[in-house]
């Protein structure tokens, strides 16, 4: 059985919602809208994650007798019976999973009434903003390895659940596989690993050690290589698994000189196929700084599933537009300083150059912006009708939006230095 997502969420989404009965403004139609006012402070694009994680969130959104229970003290006895018979039954437009956005992107758009679009503010913001972070960050990374492959290894430097949905927005932004086993089981994920300084340790040498690992895996794995000596591991890495061994890791000192020494023996032994994989607190600049080392892959970890300094995205929800006395619908925002929102309902396009280049996010105020017939595609894809979930896709194919998305924008993208979004954000 699903479980239910119906309390991840703020007291005052329920409190609204027992207010707004009371005042009869609870059916109201309603707009609300997820977008980020800025991007992560330096950054030049950022990466959309957790479509379809929030998809399941909404439909597993119920109120069971559990939550009733929690709830009995919180609400009133009409609002309970409400949240009882709870089924979003509204709209939702979405900028696809893997996409690129920029400030004001109208990430999403959730049309319904007021009610049960409020309530779903806190589960949509918690998912879409850890997600898309650690998106952001895994594109920057694997933008600077270019061909060389990445893996997620950043388990346990974070919460089990928030590691498994890291593991998934990594692999959509382009990482190849992961050390967490429950997100091949839930998302599919390819997995990886091999052994730790603990099994070095465990036996009474190294070469018992190497032995025993290639004994069970084979002459293809992966051999652990700074436990004691780097240059006397490798030694006896080949001299154990033969010149046909997969792969060395390093994990301390500097990998760049240390690489291009371990590489050096390797080849001298006649191991020239024997890749050099990296790991050690590794983020997108030291990736980057890695490019001309003989380095085969990456594996990363706490960096990745911190955002790399980024940690969220800083995603709002905001009520756009609602339906007036007279049964039309009013434009409405926030314009607290420094916090301005815009209303209106929203729809986007990516403005592109006859070549395919990106050159601006075009945001309709209202209606759609004139595509220029210049090769301008439209961001927003239903994901929910009626209630109905229709955006739900494989991921792979969010895998293979976030290459093409990423490589139509501008060159200036590879900096890895502080800068201002590749393109401007345009309304019209």
């Amino acid at each position: 059985m699903t479980r239910s997502t119906a309390l991840l969420t703020d007291h005052y989404e329920l409190t609204m919602v027992q207010a707004a009965r009371g005042s009869g403004t609870a059916d109201r139609r309603s707009v609300f809208e997820l977008f980020p006012r800025r991007l992560p402070e330096g950054r030049r694009y950022g990466v959309v994650a957790g479509v379809g994680r929030a998809l399941d969130a909404i439909e597993a959104f119920r109120f069971d007798d559990a939550a009733l229970g929690v709830l009995e003290d919180v609400v009133d006895a009409g609002t309970l019976e409400w949240l009882a018979s709870y089924r979003f039954s509204g709209d939702v437009w979405g900028y696809p999973e893997g996409e690129a956005y920029f400030p004001y992107s109208p990430l999403l758009v959730v049309e319904g009434t007021f009610a049960e679009a409020v309530v779903l503010e806190t589960v949509l913001l918690s998912i879409y903003n850890h997600d898309s972070a650690i998106a952001s960050a895994a594109s920057r990374m694997t933008l600077a390895a270019g061909d060389r492959p990445c893996i997620e290894m950043g388990s346990r430097r974070t919460h089990e659940e928030a590691a498994v949905a890291a593991a998934r927005a990594a692999y959509v932004a382009g990482f190849t596989r992961t050390s967490n086993l429950a997100a091949q089981l839930r998302y599919g994920v390819p997995t990886t690993g091999t052994a730790a300084h603990s099994f070095t340790l465990l036996h009474d040498s190294e070469a018992d050690a190497f032995r025993a690992q290639v004994e069970s895996l084979g002459v293809g794995t992966t051999l652990l290589v700074d436990t004691y000596d780097v240059a006397e591991a490798v030694r006896l890495g080949i001299e154990v698994a033969g010149p046909s061994l997969g792969a060395v890791r390093l994990d301390s000192g500097d990998l760049g000189v240390v690489a291009e020494e371990v590489r050096a023996q390797l080849d001298a032994l006649g191991a020239t196929g024997t890749r050099i994989l990296v790991t050690s607190d590794l983020d997108e600049h030291s990736i980057a700084a890695l490019a001309v080392a003989p380095v085969d892959g990456y594996g990363v970890g706490t960096q990745l599933v911190t955002g790399s300094g980024h940690p969220t995205c800083g995603f709002v929800y905001k009520l756009v537009a609602r339906e007036g006395d007279d049964g039309t619908m009013v434009s409405v925002a926030k314009k607290s300083q420094d916090k301005i929102s815009i209303g209106g309902r929203k729809y986007a396009l990516r403005r592109r150059s006859t070549s395919g280049v990106a050159e601006a996010e075009v945001v309709g105020i209202g209606a759609p912006p004139a595509d220029d017939g210049d090769g301008d595609r439209p961001l927003l894809v239903p994901l929910v009708s009626r209630g109905e979930v229709v955006g739900r896709e494989p991921l792979d194919t969010a895998r293979e939006r976030h290459a093409l998305s990423r490589a139509e924008l501008p060159r200036t993208i590879q900096m890895m230095s502080h800068g201002e979004p590749v393109i401007p954000t345009e309304h019209v």
